[in-house]
């Protein structure tokens, strides 16, 4: 069954343009709510979270009609990250969990991601059979056994206990000075709270959420601010989340950037030293530096590579029974501690290396010395396909004439933007910018 709706991190649009519209998530609502509560028993349960846009009231109302017309009860969250739902749906015993977020895209986009009973996202085939029960009778429960909503105000209080728990134990954050960047986003009061109660002195960036400011220069996608902000205060790192704090960018006390490749080598190194990385193995996607890949061959290390999307890599995370993973854009899943990527337990585990070791987080930050790597995004208009003109077509296949031996080249859409991707890694300047440049103006032309 193939997905049409769906992509590789939920439902995402712009909001009040299709598929982001109120009357597709009530539908949408309605679907899987059918689909969980398929026994036809009243009592089923939903968590519901957000981010912080302004459509976000619009989507949230709009699901709890769908999925209570079901009769789905509804637990709803307001304000939490990511992994705080994919907790929250296991310890409250939901038999399914949304989060409502387009993650780091600007303010007028939004997204819908779904996480089953196990906190863990739904499985490419389950959102295909979501998506086919749209076309169907929706279901609606008898008027007796509709759904009730309720809010459910400590939330973000149970994540922050959850969060906390993975800094070890006795370990305090005293004497840092930390710059903790939200993004403007779904971590706004909880990141800074964690960060303060583990004794570190907090320099907030992105805590003043308006609706429409959500990643706007500054998160991890625009670590400007922060860098800025730690050379002005004197700070000794600085953490960058998206607007849903699944990512993570770590900044050293120089303001230089470190990616999640860094941050996996890191890790991946320190857990494999306690004894702690499964199968000696960390799990990453295509997108990751070659370098990442020569650095764990040189500790004795292995990387898996998935396709791109952190739900591909927590699958074979799952299926091979690995602990540690996640992508360069700063997705890092620990499934010792949470089911998706989350950027404030990894900035916590950054922090602990930096507490344990007594290093400076430029120390810490830069474990390899990447390949240079360019990417380039190149947005097209929906309904158009620029990978199959024949000119792209033949743009590729120069460009991969050309780093046969010398490095590598990877084209793909986004899974979440009308955007093709093009990335590509290789020792010499010259040739990876030549090779870009000419795959990135065919395509503009064909899109």
């Amino acid at each position: 069954m193939r997905r049409k709706l769906f992509g590789t991190d939920g439902v995402r649009g712009t909001a009040n343009t299709y598929p982001m519209t109120a009357d597709l998530a009530l539908r949408l609502g309605a679907a899987a709510g059918r689909y969980f509560a398929n026994d036809g028993a009243n009592g089923h349960r939903v968590v519901i979270g957000k981010d912080t846009r302004l459509s976000g009231y619009m989507f949230e109302n709009a699901l709890t009609a769908g999925l209570t017309s079901t009769g789905m009860n509804v637990l709803l969250l307001g304000p939490v990250p990511t992994p705080a739902v994919g907790m929250l749906t296991t310890t409250m015993r939901a038999d399914l969990g949304i989060m409502i977020s387009a993650s780091h895209n600007p303010h007028h986009d939004n997204g819908i991601k779904f996480f089953g009973p196990d906190g863990f996202k739904l499985s490419d085939v389950a959102e295909a059979e979501i998506e086919a029960l749209l076309e169907g009778d929706p279901g609606y429960a008898p008027a007796d056994r509709i759904g009730r909503a309720k809010r459910i105000d400590d939330g973000r209080f149970r994540y922050a206990e959850r969060v906390k728990s993975t800094f070890p134990s006795g370990q305090k954050l005293r004497g840092l000075k930390v710059v903790i960047d939200c993004a403007n986003g779904a971590a706004y009061r909880v990141a800074p709270e964690v960060l303060w109660e583990l004794g570190a002195e907090v320099i907030p960036v992105g805590v003043a959420p308006n609706g429409r400011n959500i990643n706007e220069g500054c998160g991890s996608t625009n670590p400007t601010a922060a860098a800025d902000t730690i050379i002005a205060h004197g700070a000794d790192i600085g953490i960058c989340l998206d607007g849903d704090a699944d990512r993570v960018m770590i900044l050293d006390e120089t303001g230089k950037v470190a990616d999640g490749d860094q941050i996996m080598a890191l890790m991946a190194t320190r857990w494999a030293a306690e004894g702690r990385l499964n199968h000696g193995t960390l799990v990453a996607t295509v997108m990751s530096n070659l370098g990442l890949e020569r650095h764990l061959e040189g500790q004795g290390l292995r990387l898996e590579r998935t396709a791109v999307g952190d739900r591909y890599v927590v699958e074979r995370m799952r299926e091979g029974g690995f602990n540690l993973g996640g992508e360069q854009s700063g997705h890092i899943v620990m499934t010792d501690f949470a089911t998706t990527g989350d950027g404030l337990i990894a900035g916590l585990q950054f922090l602990a290396a930096m507490v344990e070791s007594g290093k400076k987080a430029s120390e810490l930050a830069h474990s390899f010395e990447a390949v240079p790597q360019m990417l380039k995004n190149v947005r097209y208009e929906r309904g158009r396909d620029p990978l199959s003109a024949k000119s792209v077509k033949d743009a590729i296949a120069a460009a991969e004439a050309d780093l046969v031996g010398k490095g590598r080249l990877l084209i793909r859409k986004s899974g979440t933007e009308p955007l093709v991707r093009v990335m590509a890694e290789c020792e010499d300047a010259g040739l990876l910018a030549k090779v870009v440049a000419g795959i990135v103006a065919e395509v503009a032309a064909a899109s």
